[in-house]
């Protein structure tokens, strides 16, 4: 029988066995080759602190509001299978599948797992991945979109000066993007030494270690005083941004892409955030209508996004680290995902 990682329970992996259908006429087969979990919403859930277990968020009020005993949250215990991306190779097609043929590379989102079953007749989200183009980029799909979405959101032009603070994948690609598209200063900001040295090495101009500095102050060394234009703000840390604040120029715009837990120390509003007009946005790429609506819309973006990923523009190479072979996908993502997360930048895996 094939395997797949799950959550057994809150902050346990497990592999264990699953059953595959048939598969339907408007689908495919797919043998997985590699795959990536997410270091950031799906780790809440995997804890057991995601407001999503109690609560749902109501896109009519636009508010969370309490789910009855009875609402199904979605995450599942024992049965949910753990992972976000996926590259391998169409092994079955349905008689109705006419874009796609067997032994093509291919990608989308889905768990860690041996096989995944998936819809092919217009699904863009299932996208077909060149020869030449590295799994690793792939499997950034994800956190690319909301890169990207942060980045548009902080309205970052050529010549600004900007700050990425925390350098998961998401920070590692927005602090790339903003340095391709001619950004005049790009600080990375992270207290992992590694993940710093591979921001530098892809062309962050320079780096800080937040234990060792204070943040904000050194912006403003890096900028003549003045701070930068933007910051992207990824780690969800009430002092990161307490430090974005005060390394923020007059004016200047934070875009908060972190998915934040709740804060209750290190952040006062009462100090720069109340002397120099910044602006918080609060970005999230998946949200609809985007502010560039209808222009931009989710669609665009991963569109953008793919063909960033596949044309050579981004580099994921150093972002994909480390990686586990499946039969220890259990151990390592407890241990890079969870319980050591300076250990890594993105787990991979591969099968």
């Amino acid at each position: 029988m094939p395997k797949q990682l799950i959550a057994a329970a809150p902050r346990v992996a497990a592999i264990t066995d699953y059953n595959d259908r048939a598969i339907m006429p408007n689908e495919v087969k797919v043998k997985v080759d590699y795959a990536a979990p997410k270091h950031g919403t799906e780790l809440t859930d995997f804890k057991g602190v995601s407001p999503f277990i109690k609560e749902k968020y109501d896109s009519e009020w636009q508010l969370f509001m309490q789910r009855e005993a009875t609402e199904d949250s979605g995450v599942k215990f024992g049965e949910w299978n753990l992972g976000n991306q996926w590259v391998g190779r169409i092994i079955e097609k349905g008689s109705a599948v006419t874009e796609y043929e067997i032994g093509e590379r291919v990608c989308s989102y889905g768990g860690i797992r041996e096989t995944h079953i998936i819809n092919a007749v217009n699904n863009f989200r299932l996208r077909k991945l060149p020869e030449n183009v590295s799994w690793k980029n792939a499997v950034c799909y994800d956190p690319a979109q909301f890169a990207l979405g942060g980045v548009r959101d902080a309205n970052i032009r050529p010549g600004d000066r900007v700050a990425v603070i925390g350098l998961g994948a998401i920070g590692q690609i927005a602090a790339q993007i903003c340095v391709k598209m001619g950004a005049s200063l790009v600080v990375a900001i992270d207290p992992i030494e590694k993940r710093r040295e591979a921001a530098i090495k892809h062309g962050c101009h320079a780096a800080i270690d937040p234990t060792q500095a204070d943040v904000g102050l050194e912006l403003k060394k890096l900028s003549n005083k003045e701070g930068v234009d933007a910051v992207i703000e990824t780690s969800g840390h009430p002092a990161a941004l307490q430090s974005a604040l005060r390394g923020l120029a007059y004016t200047g715009t934070i875009a908060y892409v972190a998915f934040a837990k709740e804060i209750t120390g290190g952040l006062n509003f009462g100090k720069e955030a109340h002397f120099n007009y910044g602006k918080i946005i609060f970005s999230r790429a998946g949200s609809e209508p985007n502010p560039d609506y209808p222009r931009w819309s989710r669609r665009r973006i991963e569109d953008v996004c793919w063909e960033m990923l596949t044309n050579g523009y981004l580099n994921c190479e150093d972002i994909v680290d480390p990686i586990v072979p499946f039969a220890q996908s259990d151990e390592g993502y407890m241990k890079y995902v969870d319980r050591e997360p300076h250990l890594s930048i993105k787990l991979g895996v591969e099968f």
